[in-house]
């Protein structure tokens, strides 16, 4: 039986049962507390280059669907087109699975991109030093092996460049002869597939830019005119993202809608002149409940971030629309009386609750 170790940052050592590839890996050691979806978790690109822990006991027992593409040629079952994580952490890995649409298994899944697994942790200990110290980096490594003291932090890297499409894509053009469909440009700062498929299916045409590419840009104007712009979700430190920020204060100016998730909704605190910070530990799960300040509504949400918007910096023509209502960190922001607003969760789901996808329609009501 092969056995890897995941080596902490503060010197905790954790050794188990090898699943999936067979080889070293490091990056920032997070978990999740969502029972169910790893197949949607694990193509998250926000998830690029952590150890994922996956606190839900069982993992595995049902499988992973072999990849298909929809009638908009996007993957129909995952979230990105690979996997994104630097480990994963789980306590009883299922060697048997079954799901009317299972292909494969987890841990064929991850050697298929290279990915290690360990199996026999106690995960629910783990997920407790990590909430009590906060995330930390770690290491995957053969057990017994002697190790640098030195950790990769993921956070100090552009992360964003690494996941971001390299070139610009268009989808929901074909058959429109009569033109009549509202223009979308979203920046994918690591965007989730279903952000796409949810726009898609309001009828829009939708145009990709990467991350750093300006739709404004006299060289994209062929592509526009746009009647809003989406930022979406993506990993790491906002502040690595000048870039985007200028795009986004481009917006403001146009005064275009403009809606951002997750981490756009951490580029628009930025650029509304805000500040943001790192979480102790992150949200990341399927059931955060986070309460709409303006109606006292409490909705249950999909999350994966480690970074949030100080609503204490937020100028008096901003407002908090939603707060964590377990920690009241901010999880939303609306301009007072332009077409601007952003949420921190996934509205778009995959995995977790729908609760919240009326905001795709709210954003379709300014275009």
């Amino acid at each position: 039986m092969d056995l890897l170790t995941l080596t902490l940052k503060d010197g905790t050592s954790l050794t188990g049962k090898a699943f999936g590839a067979l080889k070293e890996s490091e990056g920032e050691t997070v978990f999740t507390t969502g029972m169910v979806g790893y197949p949607e978790s694990l193509t998250d690109p926000s998830f690029k280059d952590q150890i994922l822990v996956l606190s839900f006991p069982l993992i595995g027992n049902y499988g992973v669907p072999n990849e298909a593409l929809d009638e908009n040629k996007i993957s129909r079952y995952f979230e990105s087109n690979r996997i994104h994580l630097r480990g994963l952490i789980v306590s009883d890995y299922s060697e048997v699975y079954s799901h009317w649409n299972a292909g494969k298994s987890l841990g064929g899944w991850l050697r298929e991109y290279d990915i290690p697994g360990i199996s026999g942790i106690d995960t629910r200990a783990l997920t407790q030093l990590l909430r009590d110290k906060g995330s930390q980096l770690g290491k995957i490594h053969p057990a017994g092996a002697k190790i640098s003291n030195d950790f990769y932090d993921p956070n100090k890297e552009n992360l964003v460049a690494r996941v971001s499409t390299q070139k610009i894509e268009r989808y929901g053009f074909e058959g429109d002869t009569v033109d009549k469909k509202k223009r979308v440009a979203i920046l994918d700062t690591g965007m989730k597939l279903n952000i796409l498929r949810s726009l898609l299916a309001r009828g829009l045409k939708v145009t990709l830019f990467p991350w750093n590419a300006n739709p404004f840009a006299p060289e994209n104007e062929k592509f526009g005119p746009f009647d809003g712009v989406l930022f979406s979700n993506g990993p790491g430190d906002p502040e690595n993202l000048p870039e985007t920020v200028a795009i986004m204060k481009e917006c403001f100016k146009r005064k275009i809608p403009t809606f951002g998730i997750c981490l756009g909704n951490q580029i628009m605190g930025l650029a509304a002149g805000a500040r943001t910070k790192k979480l102790k530990y992150g949200h990341r799960g399927q059931n955060q409940p986070c309460v709409e300040t303006r109606t006292g509504r409490c909705f249950i949400t999909s999350q994966n971030h480690g970074y949030i918007v100080d609503g204490e910096l937020l100028p008096k023509e901003w407002e908090v629309s939603f707060v964590n209502a377990n920690d009241g960190t901010v999880e939303g922001l609306r301009h007072k009386t332009l077409p601007f607003f952003s949420v921190q969760f996934h509205p778009e789901a995959c995995p977790g609750p729908t609760d919240t996808a009326f905001l795709f329609d709210e954003f379709v009501k300014l275009l």
